[in-house]
């Protein structure tokens, strides 16, 4: 078979089997319990197959994983490398996609989310395939904007953000801000803005608020806003996230 992924990056473990899997184009190892691929985005590869086996793939689109490097390294989303791997022993990769593939299979969608974050986590601080390119870049927002512009978000969440007050931080026109944020984090400040007003829903859906209320003090215009971005985001609705604590 032939496998082509012009975007977003693919993370696959095999689970069963693999013994009858090889790559036609690359390394001539063969698939096992436990093996790990990356295949990062615009990859193609050329594979025979000839026994039955299991594995599980987690798809990231790229700005979302630019997004999440950013969070994790504090540095410019353009620094992240995605290498090609093939068959490769990486244990806590392998248990977090395994965590997952469990998850999904029981419904589990908060303990599958759990796991795919701790998977990303996991491969950015993996010395040997997480990590940054060793290069200047340039056009980005400068360290010092980039995080009073976060702290601004941060603060100011339950409030409207309007992109010339994030723009105003850095003495920049709004369309200059947003290319560079864009640059600098992977995502829009619009998408950076809606993730981080879920990722508070989330925090807030662990007491006992109503959930009208949490949509307020995140910053959405009503209940029923918060439901459809926070379903984008998750995958399930508030009431079922709660529900699943």
């Amino acid at each position: 078979m032939s496998y082509e992924r012009p975007h977003g990056h693919t993370f696959s473990l095999y689970l069963k089997g693999g013994a009858g899997t090889r790559r036609l184009d690359g390394s001539p190892a063969r698939g096992r319990p436990g093996a790990l691929c990356i295949m990062p985005q615009g990859h193609s590869s050329e594979w025979e197959i000839t026994d039955p086996f299991e594995f599980v793939h987690l798809y990231v689109p790229d700005d979302q994983m630019r997004r999440m490097f950013a969070e994790t390294f504090d540095r410019d989303a353009r620094l992240m490398a995605l290498p090609e791997v093939t068959f490769a022993d990486a244990p806590a990769l392998a248990r977090a996609l395994q965590q997952m593939a469990r998850a999904m299979l029981m419904g589990g969608h908060l303990l599958a989310e759990e796991a795919m974050t701790q998977t990303i986590n996991d491969f950015f601080v993996d010395p040997r395939y997480g990590g940054m390119r060793p290069r200047a870049i340039s056009g980005g927002l400068a360290p010092h904007v980039r995080r009073r512009s976060l702290e601004y978000i941060e603060a100011h969440l339950d409030e409207a953000i309007r992109l010339q007050d994030l723009a105003a931080i850095g003495q920049l026109s709004a369309f200059h801000f947003q290319r560079m944020f864009r640059a600098s984090y992977g995502v829009s400040p619009h998408a950076w803005v809606s993730h981080r007003r879920v990722e508070r829903a989330k925090s807030m859906l662990r007491g006992t608020d109503p959930i009208a209320q949490i949509a307020s003090a995140c910053g959405f215009s009503s209940q029923s806003h918060m439901t459809r971005a926070f379903k984008l985001g998750t995958g399930v609705t508030p009431n079922a996230y709660r529900q699943g604590q």
